[in-house]
C-alpha cells in the first residue's frame, strides 16, 4: 500500500474502515485459493493483502486510543475544573 493510500485511510471513519477491511477479506481469501497447485504463480499478491488488511487494522486501532483517550481526557479535565 502506498503512502498516498494510508493517508486517505487515516481520514476516513471507523466503519468505512471496516467495510474496506471486510473487502480486503475477501480478496485475501479469493488470492489464498489461486495458490493452489498448478493455479496462479502470483505468491506476492496474497502477501500484499495481509499487509495491507495489517495496516488498517492499525490505523483502525489508532483510532479507537485516540477516541478512548480524548473520552478520559475531557473527563479528566472537567474534574479538575471543579
Amino acid at each position: 500500500m502506498k503512502k498516498k493510500e494510508l493517508t486517505i485511510f487515516r481520514k476516513k471513519e471507523v466503519q468505512d474502515l471496516v467495510k474496506i477491511l471486510e473487502e480486503k477479506r475477501v480478496e485475501a481469501r479469493g488470492a489464498l485459493s489461486r495458490l493452489g497447485p498448478g493455479q496462479g504463480k502470483n505468491t506476492k499478491e496474497y502477501r500484499n493483502l495481509r499487509r495491507e488488511i495489517a495496516q488498517i487494522l492499525t490505523i483502525i486501532r489508532e483510532k479507537e486510543i485516540i477516541t478512548n483517550s480524548n473520552l478520559l481526557l475531557g473527563k479528566e479535565g472537567s474534574a479538575k475544573k471543579k
